[in-house]
C-alpha cells in the first residue's frame, strides 16, 4: 500500500514516501529559529552544520560557521579542541561553560560524550570530538524549548554502553523461506533487492539520521544466517557494503557484516575452514586486509557458528574459542572486532527425554571457555536462555563469563511479540532485563556487564525492526521500539515511560492537528503496559513459546511440543511447566549465581511470571497472587482482550488528530490485534480447561 505521509528524502526535499518518524521537520523548531554558531570540523561537524543549517533556513534561524564571527548567537555548538571561538559573547559563554566539563572525570567526555549548558543566556554544547557535536546537537532537539531555558543545568552526557548496534537479518537474495528479510515485517530490506544492492542513498541517509538521533552508532547489513549470495559480500560484492557505509559514516554509523565460518572453502577454494589451519588463517587475514582497504572504518565480523546447522568449528574437533580467535586474528590489525553469537544449542533433540534442556545450552557451551578468548572477540548473548520470548529469565551466560566481553543482543523485530501487528511497546521488558542483578541486590546489573569493565564490555545489540514500509517498522507504533533500543543503549537507566515521552514529543505532537494533549493520554494509555497485555493473552507465567511453527504468528499449543526444537511446556492433565530444578530436574537453576539460584529452584519464592519456566506445577498451585495458575490462565486470557479492545477505542478517538495515512494503518493494525487476542484467549483457554477439567471460577465461557 501506498500512502503520502511527511518525510524527508535529501537535503533538498519537504516531503517523501516514508515517514518522518522521530525527525520530522517541525521537532527541529526551537533549533531552526536561532542564530546558530558551529565551530570546529571534521565529517561529522559537516553533518551538524548541514542540519543545523536546512532546520534554520525552515525557520528563519541563522547559522555561521566562518567569518563574519562577531554575530548574536544563542547557540554554541563547539568542539573544545578547535580553540578560542572568534566571537566575544559565544567566547564567552563557552569559557563559562568549561568548569562544568572540567569539574568532574578529570574534564574528558570521550569520543561521543558531550557538556550541555546555558550561559549568560547561550546555549553551550562543548564535545572532544565530532560524534559528541552530533549527539549534542540530536540532544537539543530532543529537548526543544526546554534547551533554552535559563535555568537548564548544565549536565555532562556520555553513553554507558560504547558499543550500540543493530543487527540487519537482511538477505541479498531472496530466500525461499526467509524471504527478503529474514523474521522481517516492515516489508523489504533498505539495503538489498532480489539479488542486488538498492542504491537507495536518500532512505539510507534518513535511516543514519534516525539511528543517530537516538544514539546508535552500529549497524551489521545482512542476515547471521549467511547464504551463498550474502557469502559474496565478504569479497566479490564487497563493493556494495563499502556503498552502505559511505552514506552511513557522516552520522557516525559504522557497518558490520555477517560471514560465514566456512568462508575459507565457498569462497576461497580451500579443503577446509578449520581455525588451527595455517592456510585458513592466512586466507582470513588477506580478506580482512581487503575490507579495510575499501571500508577504513569497518566494524568488524558477526557470526553464526555451530547453530541451526550453520557451519562452525565443531566439524574440525574446535571449540567456539578457537572459531572466533581465528577470526579475531584477522581483525586485530585493523581495530575490528568479532561478534560470536552464543545461540547454540541442539535443535534436533529428542522430546521424548526431559534430561536435554535447551535453556541449559548456551551456558553449558560456552561458560567453560571464560578466559580463552581474544580481548577482540565480543561474545553476543540473547537476553534469555531460550529465544526472544515475551517473558523469560536472564541469561545465566551473562553472569558465568567474567572474563569475557560480552553483548545482550534484544529483538526488536517482534517475532514473538505480535510480529509488528500487535502494539508492543518493548521498553519496559528491555529496561527491567538491563536493570537485573544476577548477583543480588549489592550486586551489578546487566547494565553494568554489557559495559564491561573501563568501557570495554560488548554493549547492547538488537535485532533491527526496519524495512522499506513507509512508516518504517510496518506498525507505526512500533517506531518506539527502535528509539527505545537507542536510548536505552545510550543510557540504560533511562525509565521507559519518559522515553517513550521523547518519541511522542518528536513523532507525533509536532505534527499533531489541534490540543496535542488527547494524542499523548491516548499513546500512553495504549502503549504503556502493552507488553504485559501482550503477555497476557499469550504464554503464561513464563512457559513461553505456544506458537505456531516457522512463521511464529498466532497460537497453537502443541505445536512445538512433540518437535525436535525444544520448546515444551509439557502440559497434561495433572499440570504443566519445565521442571528445571537442580532437585528434580534439568539442573539449569544452578547455572544462576546465588540468590537467583536458590529463587528459582523454589516454588515457593520463584516470581509469578517464571513459575512455569522453572517448575512443573498442578493447575490449582496457589500464586502469590492468591489465585491457581489455571485461574490466572483464565484471567489473564480474558483480561488481555479487554485491554486490546480499549486500545481500539482510543484510538478511534483520536481520529482527526493524527496524519489520515497514520491513523489508518494503526487501526488496521488494532483490529488484527484484536481478532488475534481473541484467538489466543479462545485457544489457550480452552486447551487448559479440557486438559484440567477445572472450570473458569466466573463461570465465563470457555469452548
Amino acid at each position: 500500500m501506498s500512502v503520502p505521509v511527511t518525510g524527508r528524502a535529501s537535503a533538498d526535499a519537504g516531503e517523501s514516501a516514508w515517514h518522518a518518524a522521530w525527525l520530522p521537520p517541525a521537532a527541529f523548531r526551537e533549533l531552526g529559529s536561532r542564530g546558530v554558531l558551529v565551530h570546529g570540523d571534521g565529517l561529522l561537524v559537516d553533518t551538524v552544520l548541514d542540519e543545523v543549517s536546512r532546520a534554520c533556513a525552515r525557520y528563519g534561524g541563522r547559522v555561521w560557521h566562518g567569518p563574519p564571527w562577531q554575530v548574536d548567537a544563542e547557540l554554541v555548538l563547539a568542539l573544545r579542541e578547535a580553540g578560542p571561538v572568534p566571537n566575544a559573547v559565544a567566547e564567552a559563554a563557552r569559557l563559562g561553560a568549561t568548569p562544568a566539563v572540567n569539574g568532574t572525570g578529570g574534564g574528558a567526555l570521550g569520543d561521543e560524550g558531550y557538556l550541555l549548558a546555558r550561559v549568560n543566556g547561550v546555549t553551550v554544547v562543548l564535545a572532544d570530538a565530532p560524534a559528541g557535536l552530533l549527539y549534542g546537537m540530536f540532544h537539543v532537539v530532543r529537548l526543544g524549548a526546554a534547551a533554552f531555558d535559563d535555568d537548564l543545568p548544565p549536565r555532562r552526557h556520555r553513553p554507558a554502553l560504547d558499543r550500540r548496534m543493530l543487527d540487519h537479518w537482511d538477505n541479498v537474495a531472496v530466500h525461499p523461506v526467509s524471504g527478503q528479510v529474514e523474521r522481517g515485517y516492515a516489508g523489504g530490506s533498505l539495503f538489498w533487492r532480489d539479488g542486488a544492492a538498492r542504491r537507495e542513498p536518500a532512505r539510507l541517509r534518513d535511516y543514519a539520521r534516525l539511528l543517530a538521533a537516538c544514539g546508535v552508532n552500529a549497524i551489521s547489513v545482512n542476515n547471521v544466517n549467511v547464504h551463498d549470495t550474502e557469502a559474496l559480500l565478504l569479497t566479490d560484492r564487497l563493493g556494495d557494503v563499502a556503498e552502505i557505509a559511505e552514506v552511513l559514516r557522516p552520522y557516525g554509523i559504522r557497518v558490520h557484516l555477517a560471514v560465514t565460518f566456512a568462508a575459507p572453502v565457498v569462497l576461497g577454494g580451500l579443503p577446509t575452514a578449520d581455525p588451527l589451519d595455517e592456510r585458513v588463517r592466512a586466507w582470513w587475514a588477506a580478506a580482512t586486509r581487503r575490507v579495510y582497504q575499501r571500508i577504513p572504518d569497518f566494524g568488524g565480523y558477526l557470526v553464526k557458528a555451530d547453530s541451526e546447522g550453520r557451519p562452525g568449528p565443531f566439524a574440525y574437533g574446535r571449540d567456539h574459542a578457537d572459531g572466533a580467535n581465528l577470526l579475531a586474528e584477522a581483525l586485530a590489525p585493523h581495530g575490528g572486532v568479532v561478534r560470536w553469537r552464543a545461540f547454540v544449542y541442539d535443535h534436533r533433540q529428542d522430546w521424548r527425554d526431559r534430561s536435554t534442556d535447551r535453556a541449559r545450552a548456551a551456558h553449558d557451551h560456552f561458560a567453560p571457555l571464560d578466559g580463552r578468548f581474544a580481548d577482540n572477540v565480543i561474545l553476543q548473548v540473547k537476553f534469555g536462555p531460550i529465544d526472544f520470548q515475551a517473558r523469560e529469565p536472564v541469561s545465566p551466560v551473562l553472569a558465568a563469563m567474567p572474563a569475557t566481553r560480552l553483548a545482550v543482543e534484544v529483538q526488536a523485530t517482534q517475532e514473538y511479540t505480535g510480529q509488528q501487528r500487535h502494539v508492543c511497546y518493548l521498553g519496559p521488558w528491555w529496561s527491567e532485563v538491563l536493570r537485573f542483578r544476577p548477583w543480588g541486590a549489592a550486586g551489578d546489573t546487566i547494565a553494568d556487564v554489557a559495559a564491561g569493565r573501563a568501557g570495554a564490555g560488548g554493549g547492547l545489540v538488537a535485532v533491527s525492526n526496519v524495512g522499506d514500509d513507509p512508516f518504517w517498522t510496518g506498525h507505526p507504533l512500533a517506531q518506539a521500539n527502535l528509539y527505545a533500543f537507542g536510548r536505552l543503549a545510550w543510557d540504560p537507566l533511562l525509565d521507559p515511560g519518559a522515553i517513550l515521552d521523547e518519541w511522542i514529543d518528536l513523532t507525533w505532537l509536532p505534527v499533531t492537528k489541534g490540543d496535542p494533549a488527547p494524542v499523548r493520554r491516548t499513546m500512553h494509555a495504549i502503549m504503556d503496559d502493552s507488553w504485559r497485555t501482550y503477555e497476557r493473552y499469550t504464554a503464561p507465567l513464563g512457559v513461553g513459546f505456544m506458537v505456531r511453527p516457522g512463521h511464529h504468528y498466532g497460537p497453537d499449543v502443541d505445536g512445538y511440543e512433540y518437535t525436535p526444537w525444544g520448546t515444551y511446556h509439557f502440559a497434561d492433565r495433572d499440570g504443566v511447566g519445565v521442571d528445571r530444578t537442580r532437585a528434580t530436574g534439568t539442573g539449569f537453576t544452578d547455572q544462576y549465581p546465588p540468590p537467583w539460584s536458590e529463587v528459582y529452584e523454589s516454588r515457593e519464592r520463584c516470581p509469578d511470571e517464571l513459575l512455569l519456566f522453572f517448575h512443573h506445577v498442578p493447575y490449582r498451585h496457589v500464586l502469590h497472587s492468591g489465585r491457581t495458575v489455571i485461574q490466572h490462565i483464565y484471567d489473564t486470557h480474558f483480561a488481555g482482550v479487554e485491554e486490546v479492545a480499549a486500545m481500539r477505542e482510543r484510538w478511534r478517538l483520536v481520529a482527526g488528530a493524527v496524519d489520515p495515512a497514520v491513523h489508518d494503518r494503526v487501526a488496521e493494525r488494532l483490529d488484527e490485534q484484536f481478532r488475534s487476542a481473541v484467538e489466543w484467549r479462545d485457544q489457550i483457554n480452552t486447551y487448559f480447561f479440557r486438559k484440567s477439567g477445572v472450570p473458569d471460577a466466573h463461570g465465563r465461557r470457555i469452548h
